[in-house]
């Protein structure tokens, strides 16, 4: 929220309500979430190019 959308004058109910809120939820999200890493797309970490093949071949090769 900018400056211009904010009222003009917080009650000093609604500044304490803000304020404790903030303190309570602090960030929630994370900078990078879970859907935006390979872990998160079924992506597992392999240790040898023998499994990136293997966990590559189509489903009719079998």
């Amino acid at each position: 929220m900018t400056s211009s959308e904010r009222p003009a004058k917080l009650s000093k109910h609604e500044r304490e309500r803000r304020r404790r809120a903030a303190e309570l939820l602090g960030d929630l999200l994370p900078d990078t979430t879970r859907d935006e890493t390979s872990e998160g797309w079924g992506e597992k970490e392999s240790s040898s190019r023998d499994d990136d093949y293997l966990r590559d071949v189509p489903p009719h090769h079998g």
